[in-house]
């Protein structure tokens, strides 16, 4: 089960106009943010990285201002683990345990998730979470994922893990984002 005190999120490239080309582009912005916003009020350390942004664009406007004050680390390699900064990063918050949601699926989400689960991190892939602009490469990554040992979960499923009990102080506001 996740613990608020051992689990952290990582957002993968959802940047400027490929963002809104993926499958689905409409749900998945709708779940991420639900997931940003929750793990805000739960205070789970995020960590953002971008793909090469001057080419690509930065993350895209709609979830800026949710991520203005966690770390945005640029990369150049599809595996996030590959850049000493985001390595830094989380040797900084040090947990074991991460969700991670963002673009392409199977391009930098699959390749960190691989990385992350190299360096002895216990990873979850929020399938509502991630997209491809292809849905069968979105399911070819989630399956391939899956066999590799990845926990697959949901928005929502994962949050209200977190969240645990509905007399939580902040349950109320929690059900006002997930609703």
């Amino acid at each position: 089960m996740l613990k608020r005190t051992n689990t952290g999120l990582i957002v993968v490239d959802i940047q400027g106009k490929l963002s809104r080309l993926v499958h689905n582009s409409d749900a998945m912005f709708a779940n991420v943010s639900k997931l940003i916003k929750a793990c805000s009020l739960l205070e789970i350390p995020i960590i953002v990285v971008e793909q090469n942004p001057e080419k690509l664009g930065k993350t895209d406007s709609e979830l800026q201002p949710l991520l203005a004050s966690y770390p945005c680390i640029t990369k150049f390699a599809f595996n996030a683990c590959a850049e000493p900064h985001f390595v830094d990063e989380l040797n900084k918050i040090d947990l074991e345990h991460y969700l991670v949601c963002g673009i392409e699926a199977h391009v930098c989400v699959y390749q960190t998730v691989m990385g992350l689960k190299a360096m002895g991190k216990s990873v979850e892939l929020v399938s509502d979470c991630v997209s491809s602009r292809e849905e069968s490469n979105r399911q070819v990554a989630i399956n391939k994922l899956q066999a590799q040992g990845v926990s697959i979960t949901s928005a929502e499923m994962c949050l209200f893990e977190l969240m645990k009990n509905c007399k939580d102080s902040k349950f109320k506001e929690f059900l006002s984002i997930i609703r």
